[in-house]
């Protein structure tokens, strides 16, 4: 028991040492990594919580925001996600999970993002050349989760990460990492998973990214001044290495209500990038619980607040779940943000429990 109180408080010792540390660091590394479709998010009721979800169990979703989450999973799921994004933008995800009785749970997950067709456009012919181009995205991870102890779970993903410009490439591994404890402090019924929970969780932390392709070659002329020399012969750019979108997150969850129809779920999340200034993420979640039909959900937050410059803000959504034969339940959530003056971002999802 001793053991048991005194881990959370290593954990929050640790995390503020480290934000103290960090903090402060300017001026923020913003446009300095490369695939930021990787802080795009995956799933309506995360996002419909402000982002909020680091210390949320049970939720296929997990498997982004903190893998530790699928240790809580009681079953089989299924999710497909799209997101269309700002400037015709398509961010879509599908991922799934499995409980393995007695070993864990495991997880595969891919994500991609298609930036559409974008016109060609030179110094010569800023109207366009009549050609397009495309760019596009991709991540496929595999990821771990178990329970150590009733009160405390570790998760893993392994992450291949792809990335294409037109004729250029690039790609990188990386890991996720995340950690998540039921202290069982403050619960109204008892129960560890409705006391204070504490998530914390490292994403895409990996190997850097250095695009290679044709487009690298390009006729030049190194003496523009000068006559006689070579001209327009074949040039090769040097391209540099960019890193991930590197996140540390923290943060906590607590149930202050929870009875037979209704169950209200508050969070805060802490995030230290290694591009942008570090932020707080709020989220709530609200289900109404209809017995031998399913749940209904209302879901709101804030995204991005004390962060400089930020064109997040408010968010909400809804879902449902509906139970059917067996174990089995079909699952629709939605999710609504507000990007200031890049728009509003709908996020529809269809998840399946078996």
């Amino acid at each position: 028991m001793l053991n048991r109180i005194k881990l959370p408080g290593v954990i929050i010792l640790l995390s503020i040492l480290m934000f103290g540390t960090l903090y402060g660091q300017k001026p923020y590394r913003v446009g300095t990594t490369a695939t930021n479709s990787l802080e795009m998010g995956v799933g309506s009721d995360g996002m419909a919580m402000g982002d909020a979800f680091v210390s949320i169990p049970g939720r296929l979703s997990s498997f982004y925001w903190n893998p530790a989450g699928l240790a809580y999973l009681q079953g089989g799921e299924f999710l497909f996600m799209q997101q269309p994004w700002i400037v015709d933008i398509n961010n879509t995800a599908f991922a799934g999970a499995y409980v393995v009785p007695g070993v864990g749970t495991v997880s595969l997950g891919l994500s991609a993002i298609d930036y559409g067709d974008i016109d060609v456009t030179t110094m010569d012919m800023q109207e366009g050349t009549g050609e397009q181009y495309t760019a596009n995205e991709y991540t496929v991870s595999l990821g771990f989760a178990r329970k150590l102890a009733q009160w405390f779970a570790f998760g893993a993903n392994a992450k291949y990460v792809s990335s294409q410009i037109w004729h250029m490439k690039a790609n990188a591994m990386a890991v996720d990492l995340g950690a998540l404890v039921s202290t069982g402090f403050f619960s109204i019924t008892g129960k560890e998973e409705d006391g204070l929970t504490i998530g914390m969780s490292i994403s895409n932390y990996g190997t850097k990214m250095k695009y290679e392709g044709l487009d690298q070659v390009y006729p030049i002329d190194i003496l523009v001044d000068e006559s006689g020399n070579f001209k327009d012969v074949p040039g090769q750019f040097k391209m540099n290495e960019w890193e991930l979108p590197l996140i540390f997150r923290i943060g906590v969850s607590y149930v202050p209500i929870n009875n037979t129809y209704n169950r209200l779920t508050l969070a805060v999340d802490a995030l230290h990038p290694n591009n942008n200034s570090e932020s707080i993420n709020l989220g709530s979640e609200y289900e109404l619980k209809i017995p031998g039909t399913g749940s209904l959900f209302a879901r709101a937050g804030y995204k991005g607040l004390y962060m400089d410059e930020s064109v997040y803000g408010l968010t909400f959504g809804g879902g449902m779940k509906i139970n059917m034969l067996g174990n089995t339940a079909i699952k629709v959530d939605y999710a609504y943000r507000d990007m200031d003056v890049l728009g509003n971002i709908h996020v529809y999802t269809f998840g399946i429990n078996f």
